[in-house]
């Protein structure tokens, strides 16, 4: 568990590398975040099954609520991308989540708690507490194996559903479209025109919560640093995608006071309902996207 331990250590710096922690770990992909540009709030480090698209949203994590001063290993569920399946009904029936666990958490609430601990770093070690008993190296790997065996027991489940994503092996579009867009935001046409918005070091740009839903992507213009509501447009018909854009975009209005708020559609064709509606709401743009693939014969030299 010594990357739990730098772990630790590196949340008290202003570090935000993570090319030093591993790339697996119990036959997962690991991944660790100290935030995106500065510092984030809660750090985390999470662990996923490589065949599971991130869009499904559940995974054994490690959140680090620094100013609580409390580590939590987690059922987590995203809050990124609304999961199709979670956890087995026994986790939401008997396990605690982390918003009646922490008051006002700034952030995860929704996940569960597995087990919790108050790390400290006493002199160049790194000790783990829970209900002031100092945590054993074993009984941590104990604790982690067993959420990480349970999330192979769900994973195994979903394997044999020839409905699930997983066992089909189909990827959303729209899902890894926004993942895409999130990830290579600079090197696209939204990254030239608009910033994406982080508070504490967290990206709060995808899907942003609001009181009628959650908004695709929520950027700022770089022009007039007006809000920019960014929607994807799903298995949906054209007038609910221009119907979802404006309602969002009201809401901004209303909420922030942007009178300049504007709106993006980003579709796979175009079709004349777009049209017309576009040539009546001068505030909103229409962006195709295409997927290309490309088979080149690999010759032996």
């Amino acid at each position: 568990m010594d990357f739990l331990k730098e772990f630790i250590k590196q949340t008290q710096t202003g570090s935000l590398k993570t090319k030093d922690y591993p790339k697996e770990y119990l036959d997962l992909k690991m991944k660790v975040s100290f935030g995106q540009g500065s510092l984030s709030r809660i750090p985390w480090v999470a662990l996923r099954s490589p065949d599971m698209p991130v869009s499904n949203g559940y995974n054994p994590v490690y959140l680090f609520y620094k100013e609580q001063g409390l580590l939590i290993l987690s059922y987590g569920i995203s809050e990124t991308h609304i999961p199709e399946k979670s956890w087995a009904p026994s986790i939401h029936e008997t396990k605690t989540k982390i918003i009646d666990f922490i008051e006002n958490p700034y952030r995860y609430g929704d996940s569960y708690v597995h087990k919790h601990y108050e790390p400290k770093i006493e002199g160049d070690q790194v000790c783990f507490y829970r209900d002031d008993k100092k945590i054993s190296e074993e009984q941590l790997l104990e604790e982690l194996s067993e959420i990480v065996i349970f999330f192979k027991t769900c994973l195994d489940i979903e394997v044999k559903d020839e409905t699930s994503s997983i066992s089909s092996g189909l990827f959303y579009l729209e899902s890894q479209l926004e993942d895409f867009l999130i990830q290579n935001w600079a090197e696209t046409e939204f990254g030239r025109k608009y910033n994406l918005i982080y508070e504490g070091g967290d990206l709060k740009s995808q899907q942003y919560r609001t009181d009628i839903g959650r908004i695709d992507i929520l950027a700022k213009n770089k022009s007039n640093d007006s809000y920019v509501v960014i929607e994807l447009k799903r298995n949906q018909t054209s007038d609910d995608t221009v119907g979802q854009v404006t309602r969002y975009m009201g809401w901004i209005q209303d909420k922030y006071g942007d009178t300049n708020v504007s709106g993006v559609i980003v579709a796979g064709k175009y079709d004349e309902k777009l049209y017309y509606a576009q040539k009546m709401l001068k505030n909103i743009e229409v962006f195709l996207y295409e997927v290309n693939f490309k088979l080149n014969e690999y010759k032996r030299k």
